[in-house]
């Protein structure tokens, strides 16, 4: 496996952990009412947001690289 494959999978992977926490923080923060939850939650999703950034410049910038 490339760099390229394992950066690829460690991104997307980042991607999906910080968006699953970010709405369970948010709807924690729902039954709750705790203000660190719903300070947590906002700042996963844009967390998410600039891991899918990051991750377009990725393949923009490493397109004619291989994954093998």
């Amino acid at each position: 496996m490339s760099l390229k494959a394992f950066h690829l999978i460690f991104i997307t992977l980042s991607i999906f952990f910080t968006l699953m926490f970010g709405i369970w923080a948010v709807v924690n923060h729902g039954s709750s009412g705790k203000t660190a939850d719903l300070f947590m939650g906002i700042i996963s999703l844009v967390g998410t947001i600039g891991l899918s950034v990051y991750l377009r410049y990725f393949l923009k910038k490493l397109k004619h690289i291989s994954y093998l």
